[in-house]
C-alpha cells in the first residue's frame, strides 16, 4: 500500500551467482531419472512438443467437455479449425521453452500479414473460439497477441466476453448498451477483435466487462450465466464431463481453476492411472491427494506439465537432494497439505464459506446435452462432505483443531 500510494510499479533485482546444491551428485542422479520418465512419456516427450497445450482441443471435445457457447454444451462443430494441429499445419514458426525447460511447449507464430506473436495455449484457444461460437483461427491469435499486450487474462477476457454473449441472446442484454460496437453474439468475430482492448482500456461496454463475468451478468440480473466459481471464471473443461475436477474446481482456494489439482489427468488423460470420470466414489480422496502434490510442485518452482511423468517420489527426491533436508513422500504431501489448509484458513477470514465451495447451477441441474458426457450432471452433494471429512474439516467446511494440531498450524 505505502509503495503503490508512491506511484512505485515495480522493484527489480538481479544475481549473477547460481544457487547452492546441497547434495550435487544425489541430485544428478535424482533429476536423470526424472529426465528419463519425462522422455518416455507420451505426452511431455511428444504431445506437447509437437502441438503444445492445444493438443487438448480434438482431446477434451471427443470426451464431450470442451465448453462451448458459454458452457451451453460440451462439443464444438469447429474444433478442427482451432485446433493444435491446424496451428501447426499454418502458423506456427517455433517452438518455445521456459527457462530451462526440456518439454517446450510454448508456441512463437507468425500470421499471413505479418503479425508475430507467442501462442495461443489450449485455454485462449477454447475461449475466444468454443465459448464464444468462432471457428476463425487468425481471430483468436489475433485476440491472444491483443490481451498479452494489454496484460489481459485470456480465460476470464473470452470467458466474460461468452457470458456476456448468451446474456445478449437470451434478451438480458440490450443492444443499446453497446450500440456502435460489435454485436455480442455467438459466432460474431468482430466481438472478440474489439472487445479486448475495449476492456483494458474501459471503452464503451468494454467498462462494465472490465468487472468480469460475474459482476457483470449480475449488473444484469442474472449472474447464473456466469460460469465461474468463486467469482473466477471456470477455464476450459465442463464439469459434467469429470466428476472430480469438478469437486476441484468447487474446493479450489482460488476459485475456479484447473491448476491447483489436475483432475484432468487421471480422468480423461489416463495419468498416473486411467478412472472413469462419471463416476463420484474415490474422488474426493483423487482431489485431495492432487491438490496436496501441487502445491509441493508449485512451492519447488516446478511446471505443473512435469506432473504428467512424474510422481510424489521424485519431487520428494529433488526437494531432499537440492536442499540436504531429506523429505520422505508422506512429509512432503504434509507440506502440501500446510499450504492448502493455510490457504484455506486465509480465506475464511476473507470471509469466504462452505457456501462458495459450489458450481453454477447449469452444471448440477441441467444434464449436458449432447456428445461423450451427454446426460450427466454434477454430484458435488454426494462429494464434498466426504472431502471435507478427508481434509479434517468440519461439516462448513472449517479445519478443526485437532487437524491444525497434527499440521502444526495450530
Amino acid at each position: 500500500a505505502v509503495m503503490g500510494s508512491k506511484k512505485l510499479k515495480a522493484i527489480a533485482a538481479r544475481g549473477h551467482k547460481r544457487a547452492p546444491i546441497a547434495n550435487p551428485d544425489k541430485f544428478k542422479e535424482v533429476l536423470k531419472a526424472a529426465m528419463d520418465k519425462i522422455k518416455a512419456n507420451g505426452v511431455t516427450s511428444q504431445g506437447l512438443p509437437k502441438y503444445g497445450t492445444m493438443v487438448l482441443n480434438h482431446i477434451i471435445d471427443e470426451h464431450g467437455l470442451y465448453p462451448t457457447r458459454n458452457f451451453q454444451t460440451g462439443v464444438f462443430e469447429g474444433v478442427d479449425k482451432v485446433s493444435g494441429e491446424k496451428l501447426a499445419e499454418t502458423y506456427l514458426v517455433k517452438n518455445k521453452a521456459c527457462y530451462g525447460c526440456p518439454i517446450g511447449c510454448g508456441r512463437v507464430v507468425k500470421l499471413p500479414d505479418g503479425e508475430e506473436g507467442e501462442g495461443p495455449e489450449y485455454e485462449t484457444s477454447w475461449a475466444f473460439s468454443a465459448d464464444c461460437g468462432i471457428d476463425d483461427l487468425i481471430a483468436v491469435v489475433k485476440a491472444n497477441n491483443m490481451c498479452n499486450r494489454m496484460g489481459l487474462d485470456t480465460i476470464s477476457t473470452g470467458a466474460t466476453i461468452a457470458s456476456a454473449m448468451e446474456l445478449y441472446e437470451k434478451g438480458y442484454l440490450k443492444k443499446e448498451e453497446f450500440e456502435g460496437e460489435p454485436e455480442l453474439r455467438f459466432g460474431n468475430t468482430e466481438a472478440i477483435l474489439h472487445y479486448p482492448e475495449a476492456i483494458a482500456l474501459r471503452k464503451g461496454l468494454g467498462d462494465k466487462l472490465a468487472e468480469g463475468s460475474y459482476e457483470f451478468a449480475k449488473a444484469h440480473g442474472h449472474p447464473e450465466l456466469s460460469m465461474s466459481v468463486k467469482k473466477q471464471d471456470l477455464p476450459a473443461y465442463d464439469p459434467r464431463g469429470a466428476q472430480g475436477h469438478a469437486l476441484e474446481y468447487a474446493t479450489s482456494n482460488r476459485g475456479g481453476c484447473h491448476v491447483r489439482g489436475y483432475m484432468i489427468s487421471p480422468e480423461i488423460l489416463g495419468t498416473p492411472e486411467k478412472i472413469d470420470p462419471f463416476v463420484t466414489e474415490g474422488k474426493a480422496q483423487w482431489v485431495k491427494t492432487f491438490q496436496d502434490l501441487t502445491a509441493v510442485i508449485d512451492s519447488e518452482g516446478l511446471c505443473l506439465f512435469s506432473s504428467f511423468a512424474l510422481g510424489a517420489e521424485d519431487y520428494a527426491a529433488l526437494l531432499s537432494a537440492v536442499t540436504g533436508v531429506e523429505y520422505s513422500v508422506d512429509e512432503a504431501l504434509k507440506a502440501g497439505e500446510r499450504i492448502w489448509n493455510l490457504e484455506r484458513l486465509w480465506n475464511l477470514k476473507a470471509g469466504l464459506t462452505k457456501a462458495d465451495d459450489t458450481l453454477p447451477e447449469r452444471f448440477l441441474k441441467t444434464p449436458m446435452p449432447e456428445g461423450a458426457a451427454k446426460g450427466q450432471v454434477v454430484h458435488l452433494d454426494v462429494m464434498l462432505p466426504e472431502y471435507y471429512k478427508l481434509r479434517g474439516w468440519d461439516k462448513d467446511g472449517v479445519p478443526t483443531e485437532e487437524r491444525l494440531e497434527e499440521l502444526g498450524l495450530k
